[in-house]
This record gives structure tokens, sequence and C-alpha cells, in this order.
């Protein structure tokens, strides 16, 4: 059982439910609010270890020693980079290390793979809240449009996410090779179209981070799930919470 969530999470996420509502109400501009996908609105580690428990079966009769290793491996083993997750249970050697993180890449950025995924702990329920109190809800995430799109929507829709109604936009990457951080930096900037960005929900430090450069009056949340190694320090008057239970 997981402990319940901190009183500052939960004041934290109401207070922005009923600036949401109240912006709604009494302002001229549409309140947005801004999610990214992985390692926020979703827990994606069951993802890799779908793809790590595929390579293991193709490797169980000729690998056995290596099959065994990668049986071990739980949520809880699963790190930001796989070669730290390979690395946990003993999998270090270089050509290994090569052949599993090609198997893993060609299917872990791509349609058929997202079904694994996993919403956080209230996400779904609280993303609805924030449609419903008024809200555009702008999911602006690295996954690319050519790779990743139909699954997206297709996982949005199955857990429970608004999606593909009015007040619903889906931002993602045009090209799988573009960085993240560049990514977002061009497309945050497109929001003003759809009303005033009230709040904005990343994984990431250097996203939070430019979020709160771009829109100092927005609330600018950081899940604290996994990140980019030697990401940088979070800017002053960005929050953090664990998941999304109020």
């Amino acid at each position: 059982m997981r402990p319940p969530p901190l009183p500052h999470q939960t004041g934290l996420l109401s207070t922005l439910l009923e600036r949401v509502a109240t912006h709604a109400g009494a302002h001229g501009r549409t309140p947005v609010v801004v999610f990214d996908l992985d390692a926020t609105l979703y827990d994606n580690r069951p993802r890799t270890l779908e793809i790590l428990a595929e390579y293991r079966a193709e490797v169980q009769e000729t690998a056995p020693d290596l099959a065994e290793r990668l049986g071990g491996l739980g949520l809880r083993e699963v790190h930001y980079l796989l070669s730290d997750t390979l690395r946990g249970v003993g999998i270090v050697r270089a050509d290994l290390v090569g052949e599993i993180t090609r198997f893993w890449h060609d299917r872990f950025f791509t349609d058929e793979y997202l079904k694994h995924d996993v919403p956080l702990d209230g996400a779904a329920a609280f993303v609805r809240a924030c449609h419903e109190a008024g809200a555009v809800v702008v999911y602006m995430t690295g996954r690319d449009l050519p790779g990743m799109m139909l699954g997206t929507v297709a996982s949005l829709r199955d857990l429970g996410f608004p999606i593909g109604v009015a007040g619903i936009e889906l931002v993602l990457k045009p090209d799988a090779n573009l960085p993240d951080e560049a990514f977002k930096r061009g497309a945050l900037p497109t929001l003003d179209r759809l009303g005033d960005v009230v709040a904005f929900f990343d994984n990431e430090p250097a996203n939070c981070n430019l979020a709160r450069g771009m829109y100092r009056d927005a609330t600018v949340v950081l899940l604290e799930t996994q990140k980019v190694p030697y990401a940088p320090e979070l800017a002053s008057g960005v929050h953090v919470v664990t998941d999304f239970r109020i």
C-alpha cells in the first residue's frame, strides 16, 4: 500500500482546480492546463518490462543465464536509461547492452507498445476534473506524430482520459529526432492562441524551468517520477508532487 498523498500535494491540486473554475468564469480567456504524458500522466516502465520480457523469451534457450537475469527485473529496477536498468542485473557487456538496446528501441517508440503504460494514481480523474472545470487540456508530449499518435489516442481513450472532444488538444513532436526540450521550447508559445496557461505538469526539470520562465503566473508542477540523468536544478517556484491523488 502506498502512503497517502502529502497535504502539500492535495492542497496544491485542489487549489488549482478552484483556480481553473474561477478563471473560466471570471476572465475573458479560457484557462489552459498542459500535461506531459510519459512519467507525468503515465508510468511507462511496464512498457520497458514487456519489451524485455519479449527479448527474454527469444533468448531463453540460447542464453539461459541472460534470460534469468532479465527475469529478475521489476518496476523498481527500471531506470530512466536502459543501460542503467541492465547494469542493475549485471548485464554490462557492450555487445549485449547494444543488442538489447536496439531490440528495445525498435519497439518502445511505437504505437503497439503504448498499451502497456499505466496511469499514475489519480491522473485520469484529475485531468477530467480540469476539463470539467472549464480548462482546455493540452497533452504536450515528446512522443512523435508519425510513430506514436494512434497508440497515444487509443491509450488515452481506453484509460479514461478525455480525448476526441472539444477543449482537448494533443500536441506531439513532428520528428522523433527532435529533442524534447527544443520541441517544447517551440511549442509552448503557441498555446497563447488557446487561452491563458494556468498550469503545466512535466517530469523533466528542464521543461518545468522552461514553462516557469515563459508563464510566470502559471502553476508549474514537477512529477517526482523519472528524469534524465544530470537534470538541472528546479527553478524557484516550481512545485513537486508524486502523483495526482487529492
